[in-house]
């Protein structure tokens, strides 16, 4: 119904802002990452919006990008994750973070965010898988198959960074073996 808004940053009350459109104040609730990327009072913003309608509220949801307002779309279908759990997940991790831990099966990482007890944080792993983790956060780096998953869990074991792994990765052909994948991602790694 509101996709967009555009106009004064009239007030900034954690984790709401308060969005002058023209005279109209709309009142957005936005992610932390949204939050801090904010502009000062009084400067021109431009937020992507998802309006829940409740029985007692209609609750409007502010994003900086189109992939945190996709999340927060996946996120508030799951049974039992609300607008505010969504939210708290989004403000919690970036959506790479999110998308990372949901192709490398990471529980753990989405408990460390406030609210998420170990139960939701299954509920999210296994709703998610396939809608969400099909990249780790760097465009083009999309693991083709449980084997590419695989070679970049053992790179990451081994101590390379995501990103490093995530590159070497996709330098891999795609029909390579989990054993073989790894010989050659660290080969890549060792000339870098």
């Amino acid at each position: 119904m509101i996709g967009k808004l555009t106009g004064q940053l009239a007030e900034k009350n954690p984790p709401q802002v308060l969005l002058d459109c023209h005279g109209v104040g709309y009142e957005v609730q936005v992610p932390m990452s949204t939050f801090y990327n904010l502009p000062a009072l009084g400067q021109q913003v431009s937020l992507l919006t998802q309006l829940i309608v409740r029985e007692d509220a209609h609750t409007l949801f502010g994003f900086a990008t189109a992939a945190e307002r996709e999340a927060f779309r996946q996120l508030v279908r799951i049974s039992g994750v609300g607008p505010r759990t969504a939210l708290s997940v989004l403000s919690g991790m970036s959506v790479a973070e999110l998308s990372q831990a949901v192709t490398l099966q990471e529980g753990t990482r989405l408990t460390r965010v406030p609210g998420i007890g170990k139960k939701i944080a299954e509920r999210l792993l296994l709703e998610l898988k396939g809608k969400m983790g099909a990249d780790i956060g760097l465009p083009g780096a999309a693991p083709a198959n449980d084997t590419h998953v695989d070679i970049l869990q053992a790179l990451m074991a081994l101590g390379y960074s995501d990103r490093e792994a995530a590159l070497a990765l996709k330098a891999l052909p795609a029909e390579v073996g989990v054993s073989e994948g790894i010989k050659l991602a660290l080969k890549a790694l060792s000339k870098a």
